[in-house]
């Protein structure tokens, strides 16, 4: 263990940090409007499914390596690989950089709407209104880049009080507030009435719905949701006791994760379908679709605020995972302070959401490679980055680290595991095979 590394003060805060480092915008956001383009209820299966396929044991794979480096990505898979595997974690601390760029621009969105449900303006049961309110804020050349920077100063606020005192600390209050504001919004869309209609297209499956972009999608959301190949859970991994049981830890983030996307669904679909919109809308489900169904409803304003307060949480408990693992690099790799550090990357992650921002406005006419920058830093990261991310650490974990992955996974053999060979197959075929074909298909689009 490297010299005066912090970590976590107990299992609870680091289950809840890996926990707000999965469950972010693509719980909560991205979850219910790919849930309703695909279909609802044959979605859901096609998720959950590919969650146990290989979801588990990527996630695993992060842990075991950051754990037993006691590193940062770059110093993890240099000290366990050599030289040759250390651009895998400088993939991952890039790819944060990258996500960071748009994801803090989302983020501020939902600041603005806290807000803007605080006063009332979005009190509006036609979606069109709110379409047009929401692309004239979405424009302007200036309030979402300050909402935006509001955003990554709470998450550097957060970062810079390190391990135990302020990622764990705040994630330790984060997490369970978010569960609870989910689970109050559940149970009022699930008592509209009208959402047994929503509830049976969610949860009973139609496979006349199934294409191959259903299994594109459900592999894609996967990645997105449980933030693997950015190095985030092998940088929450590293901060771990080596007398830990990481299988039993990964599978309950994982489990809290996936309970929150699905919740999240609950929470949603139901509503949408009550109040008769489109659950199919995309994106806008949670900017446009969303705001009408509460202003349909009584106490909608409410409502309203939970449910963007409760987004704006998941949003900000995910982003302090990214931004740590960059820290982290420059902290352990190269010495630097950590406060500093995390000004430095803070304010570049900004810099780099400017055009981003402008992207829906000003700049809306330029393009690189047919895509705006929002466009382009989204299909980059998702499409690319994350699945290229995900299968050299499957590869690393599954072939050139096997059986010492599965001796530190078993805390040196103190742990009985018996199936770790089939984690390790997993590792071997299953994912690079399930990465492989999103990357193809991301490139023959």
């Amino acid at each position: 263990m490297s010299v005066g590394r912090e970590n976590w003060g107990s299992r609870f805060g680091f289950i809840m940090a890996a926990a707000g480092s999965a469950i972010g915008l693509g719980n909560v956001w991205r979850f219910p409007y790919i849930t309703g383009t695909n279909g609802g209820g044959a979605f859901l299966l096609i998720y959950l499914g590919i969650i146990v396929a290989f979801g588990v044991s990527l996630a695993l794979a992060e842990m075991v390596v950051g754990r037993t480096a006691q590193r940062n990505p770059v110093g993890a898979f240099r000290a366990l690989g050599g030289a040759r595997w250390a651009g895998v974690g400088f993939l991952g601390v890039f790819t944060g950089f990258a996500i960071l760029s748009f994801y803090i621009v989302v983020a501020g969105w939902t600041l603005a709407y806290i807000v803007q449900s605080l006063r009332g303006g979005l009190h509006s049961t036609d979606p069109k209104v709110l379409e047009a309110a929401f692309g004239a804020f979405v424009s302007d050349p200036v309030a979402p880049i300050v909402y935006a920077g509001l955003f990554i100063g709470l998450t550097a606020w957060i970062v810079v009080g390190g391990i135990a005192r302020g990622i764990e600390r705040w994630n330790k209050i984060l997490m369970p507030a978010l569960f609870v504001i989910l689970l109050v919004l559940v149970a009022r869309a699930l008592t509209l009435p009208g959402a047994a209609q929503g509830l049976s297209f969610y949860l009973v499956p139609d496979f006349s719905k199934v294409s191959t972009r259903t299994f594109y999608d459900a592999i894609s959301q996967v990645f997105f949701s449980l933030s693997i190949g950015m190095g985030t859970l092998l940088t929450y991994g590293s901060y771990l006791s080596k007398q830990e049981n990481l299988p039993s830890a990964a599978l309950t983030v994982v489990l809290l994760d996936t309970c929150a996307a699905v919740l999240a669904g609950l929470m949603i679909l139901p509503a949408v379908f009550a109040f008769g919109f489109n659950p199919s809308a995309g994106p806008g489900l949670t900017f446009i679709t969303l705001p009408a169904v509460f202003a349909s409803m009584p106490f909608g304003a409410v409502f309203s605020v939970l449910f963007f307060t409760l987004l704006a949480i998941a949003a900000l408990t995910s982003a302090v995972s990214i931004l740590e693992p960059m820290v982290a690099y420059f902290v352990d790799e190269h010495g630097l302070d950590r406060r500093r550090t995390v000004i430095v990357a803070a304010c570049v992650c900004f810099l780099l959401g400017v055009p981003a921002s402008l992207s829906f406005g000003l700049w809306n006419g330029f393009t690189l490679f047919g895509k705006t920058w929002f466009d382009l830093m989204d299909f980059l990261s998702n499409n690319l980055l994350l699945p290229i991310g995900g299968l050299l650490t499957a590869l690393f974990v599954g072939w050139a680290w096997a059986q010492p992955a599965a001796h530190h996974l078993s805390n040196e053999g103190k742990l009985h595991q018996p199936w770790s060979p089939l984690w390790l197959f997993v590792l071997r075929y299953v994912a690079p095979l399930g990465i492989l074909w999103i990357l193809l298909s991301s490139l023959l689009k």
